[in-house]
Formats: structure tokens, sequence, C-alpha cells
């Protein structure tokens, strides 16, 4: 801001408020900028959280707000720890995290590797490769969804080839076994992208005279790749199983549209059967005990993750 302009402002403010802020400390006129975030962060976290904790004690249901509320306790805690349905959600939930993280960290690094090389072309290769993660998981599903119809789906054909059925015999979305193998291939191929960026910034951080140094030493390519590359890319690693870990637990809007998550199928994932206990069932203070739970369960594996990768940084 220009003098004059400075100028034009004192001049407009009035006298009584001026005196105020001239004899504020430098610190009350900090918090006076800050205070309207932390209100934000207050009125769309905090309360929320607090609100959804206070519910979760209750048998409160959103569709009936005339009925009187009673406390139940922890009898909506104790419910949803023995019923034998959502250990099932759980494992269905954990087997999708398994392999999504498993097969996106794996192709992911391979082409931070490959593209890290520098061929020619790989800048137009590496666009290429990060297109999948730009687009709506609404549009990724649809797409996807159409290419496992199974008349005319591209991946009935291949598994019918390799099988020896008819690929109009079956309908691969509908097969108990193949169901939750479709979604980790839709989302390994939207998110490995995003794993191979974190890794491409891991392998690039990695100075150069190290790797000359390593070849002064008569190391092997095979020695330096388990020696430098590997340790010095893990902490990237780390930080993408992170990321995609969070994401995929609560993955909502892609399993949705490719399957439905019907209740009681292998697709049937911890968010979705929150959303049917909060919206279709209209059990409130049970779905808040369960979005507890879930809270509490994804908050301290991350912890726990966390401290292992600040390990990890400091060797």
């Amino acid at each position: 801001m220009s003098d004059g302009a400075m100028d034009r402002v004192a001049k407009a403010t009035p006298p009584r408020i001026a005196r105020k802020i001239k004899g504020m400390s430098d610190r009350t006129v900090a918090w006076l900028f800050v205070a309207p975030t932390i209100f934000l962060l207050l009125a769309i976290n905090i309360f929320p959280l607090v609100w959804t904790i206070r519910l979760s004690f209750t048998n409160f249901r959103a569709n009936r707000l005339n009925r009187e509320v009673e406390w139940v306790g922890l009898r909506n805690y104790e419910r949803i720890l023995t019923d034998s349905d959502i250990w099932l959600n759980m494992q269905a939930t954990a087997h999708f995290l398994f392999w999504t993280i498993f097969f996106q960290v794996l192709i992911g690094f391979t082409l931070a590797y490959l593209i890290n090389k520098n061929f020619r072309g790989s800048p137009f290769w590496t666009t290429v490769i990060v297109l999948p993660m730009m687009l709506s998981p609404a549009v990724v599903g649809n797409f996807w969804k159409f290419l496992y119809q199974p008349q005319i789906g591209l991946f009935n054909y291949i598994v019918g080839y390799f099988t020896g059925r008819d690929p109009s015999s079956f309908e691969m979305l509908g097969q108990v076994d193949l169901a939750p193998w479709s979604i980790v291939i839709v989302d390994t191929w939207m998110w490995t992208p995003f794993v191979m960026l974190i890794c491409l910034a891991g392998l690039r951080s990695i100075p150069d005279y190290i790797y000359e140094a390593a070849e002064i030493d008569r190391a092997s390519k095979l020695r330096q790749f388990l020696t430098i590359t590997i340790p010095m890319v893990l902490p990237f690693l780390m930080l993408a199983v992170l990321f995609r870990g969070i994401e995929n637990f609560k993955m909502f809007d892609l399993v949705v549209q490719l399957t439905g998550g019907g209740p009681g199928s292998t697709t049937e994932l911890t968010s979705i059967n929150l959303k049917r206990e909060a919206f279709e069932k209209w059990r409130t203070g049970y779905a808040s005990a369960y979005a507890i739970i879930l809270f509490v369960t994804v908050f301290g594996l991350a912890s726990i993750y966390v401290k292992a990768l600040n390990k990890v940084k400091e060797r």
C-alpha cells in the first residue's frame, strides 16, 4: 500500500477507533486478525465433533425431532462393537485398504523411478499418467462401470479369455469374488499418479553427489538402489501411504458408483454402512457412535504411523 493510500485510510478512520487501535499491542492486533479463523474452525470442526459425541450417548433420530430423546449411555457403542456385520464391513475395508495401497505404492514408485531417468518424452508421459487423478470420482465410477458391463465391457472379455468362460454369461461386478477387486483396480488406476508424484519428488531430492560417491566406491546399481534410493525415498513413500490410507478409509462415492455398495455385499465398506445407518435408517445416535469409533480408529492409527514416520526422517 502506498503512503498516500495509507494516509487516506488513516484520515477515514474515526478518531475514537484510531486511538483504541494505536493503544493496542502487536499481540492484540494479531489476535484480532486470527480470531475470525479460530471462530470458523470452532464452528465448522470442533462444535460438530462435540455435538456428535453428545448424540452418540442418546437414541436421537433426525427424522423424529418431536420424539423425546433418551440417554442410553454406552449402549450404542456396545451394540456396534458386538455386531458381526460391522466387523465384516471392517474386514472388507481392511482388504480394500491393503490392496489399493500395495498396488499404488508398487506401481507408483516404479513409474516415478522410470520417469526420473529423464528419457525422451518423459514430460509427455508424466502428463498422460497424471490425467486420471484430475477426474471426478463420479465420472471415473461411471466410466469404469461401462467397462465392466457384461455384454460390452472390456474386462469381461479379458477375464473370459483367461478363464475360458463366455463373457456374457456373468456380470463382473455381481460376482462375489470379483467385485472387491474391480474397485481395487479402479482406485489404483485413479490414484497411482498421486503416489507417483510424491515418489518422484523424493527421488529428485536425492543429491547427485551421493550416487557419484557410491560409483567411486564401485557400488553396483543394485547396491545403490538398496542403500541410497530406498532409504532416502522411504519417508516420501510412508507419507503417500498415510495420505492414501486416510482417504481410502472414508471411500464412498467411487464404490457407490461402481457397485452400489449394497447391504450385505462384499463391497459394503464402513463409510457406506455409516451412511446407511445415518440417512436411510435414521439412527442418528447410533450412527454418531459409529462415527466416533471410526474417528478414534483412524486418529489412533495415524498418530502411531506419524511417530514411525518421524523416526524414519530422523535417521
